[in-house]
């Protein structure tokens, strides 16, 4: 297995400098200031992810002030009472994408995000305080318990919040093989993913790094 200072120098090699390497790191947001967050945000990222999964991401993004009009800036309470009759609508509103099956998930996310807040306070308390190195854990909870948040779209939302997460992207799964840490795995393998866990989880030792860090790190080395 590679070294963490050997990808690192590998990926600010690619990148053109250390400089450039360090400039494209994640920021990780501290417990307090993810709890800080209200829960819309949440809901608003979470539904921003489920829409962008295998779809052009700038036609999301352009329309994203659409969306809020339309799901009641993602209040969570707000969503969750929607009717269905409500949901058919939107499945008509050009200001936003029609996808019916994705429209009826933010209706089931928010009622996974209320189903939190009774259980924590927030929905910010429940993920700002999962422990990063059992991060694959928190993703195995939202693809179960939430909707459509399996794959990388659960881990897309933590990272694009400030939490501390890695991204199973094809060069990072590609890293993983190339520089020797395993010879095959399945993203949808508990008993993998576990097993990256740990591979992440000693880089980290070895660095100091965050998992978002050492997940960009290892991006950047193919």
């Amino acid at each position: 297995m590679t070294s963490f200072q050997a990808l690192y120098e590998l990926a600010a090699y690619n990148k053109g400098s250390i400089a450039l390497l360090e400039a494209a790191m994640p920021k990780v947001k501290s417990v307090k200031e993810l709890m800080a967050i209200s829960d819309d945000r949440y809901l608003s990222m979470m539904t921003r992810c489920v829409f962008r999964a295998g779809f052009v991401w700038r036609v999301i993004d352009h329309k994203w002030s659409g969306f809020e009009e339309a799901f009641a800036q993602f209040n969570p309470l707000a969503v969750a009472h929607f009717s269905d009759e409500r949901l058919e609508s939107l499945a008509q509103d050009a200001s936003i994408v029609r996808n019916f099956t994705k429209i009826v998930a933010v209706r089931n996310n928010a009622v996974y995000v209320l189903d939190q807040q009774r259980r924590h306070g927030s929905f910010a308390a429940f993920v700002a305080q999962w422990p990063s190195e059992d991060i694959v854990g928190l993703w195995l909870s939202l693809k179960k318990q939430g909707c459509r948040l399996g794959g990388n779209t659960g881990p897309m939302m933590l990272r694009s919040m400030g939490i501390d997460s890695f991204l199973m992207t094809k060069d990072v799964c590609d890293a993983l093989i190339n520089q020797g840490f395993l010879d095959k795995f399945s993203v949808n393998s508990q008993r993998d993913l576990r097993r990256v866990q740990d591979i992440f989880n000693d880089l980290v030792d070895q660095s100091g790094r965050s998992l978002s860090e050492v997940s960009r790190i290892l991006a950047c080395t193919v």
